[in-house]
């Protein structure tokens, strides 16, 4: 693959941190509107309600990730979803997915015999 997402956030020193490798990422946005009604028409015009983006991620309980991203949901620290592109040796920064992004579950899966057992958290997103 020649990109990859991460979580990056900012420690207390400003320096950036990125958390990688996320294995799996599922987001889901709700775009709402409610039709507006007249007496005399329907289907005037359209209420919309703010949109909302949640989303879904795996990642292997393996080393430090799922170790740093459960401290940043129970801390409560925003992060952002970035894409990295491989370059050379390197893995560069290349744009943020999305914004200050907040954890709101975690799930950790049972360890087994063969594999890395797995860690699956929730949030949602307040900018895209």
């Amino acid at each position: 693959w020649r990109t990859r997402l991460a979580v990056t956030y900012v420690d207390e020193d400003g320096k950036r941190v990125d958390i990688t490798p996320i294995d799996s990422f599922t987001p889901t946005f709700s775009l709402n509107a409610e039709v507006h009604h007249s007496i005399e028409r329907t289907h005037v015009g359209a209420i919309f309600t703010p949109s909302g983006i949640t989303f879904s991620m795996n990642v292997k309980a393996i080393g430090d990730v799922a170790a740093q991203l459960t401290a940043l949901a129970m801390s409560g620290k925003r992060f952002d979803i970035t894409l990295h592109e491989h370059s050379g040796t390197d893995w560069s920064f290349k744009r943020v997915v999305l914004r200050e992004c907040l954890i709101t579950s975690a799930s950790p899966s049972n360890a087994t015999v063969s594999g890395a057992p797995a860690a699956t958290f929730s949030g949602f997103s307040l900018q895209a």
